[in-house]
C-alpha cells in the first residue's frame, strides 16, 4: 500500500517516520468505505511534487 499525503505538517512527517505501524481509513461523502488493518511501515519519502509518500504492507 502506498499513500500520498500533502506535506504541510512537519510534525506529521516526523511522527510517521518514527512509526512502525500505521492504519488508514477512506471516506466518501462523509461515510467510511474502507478501514485498513495494521500495516508495517516500509518507507517514507517525498515525491517530485514535495508530497509525503508512505509505503506499508501487512
Amino acid at each position: 500500500m502506498e499513500l500520498t499525503l500533502p506535506d504541510a505538517d512537519p510534525q506529521q512527517r516526523r511522527d510517521l517516520a518514527r512509526s512502525q505501524w500505521f492504519q488508514y481509513e477512506l471516506y466518501r461523502g462523509g461515510a467510511l468505505v474502507y478501514s485498513s488493518g495494521h500495516l508495517r511501515l516500509r518507507e517514507t519519502r517525498r515525491n517530485d511534487a514535495g508530497e509525503l509518500v508512505v509505503s506499508g504492507s501487512p
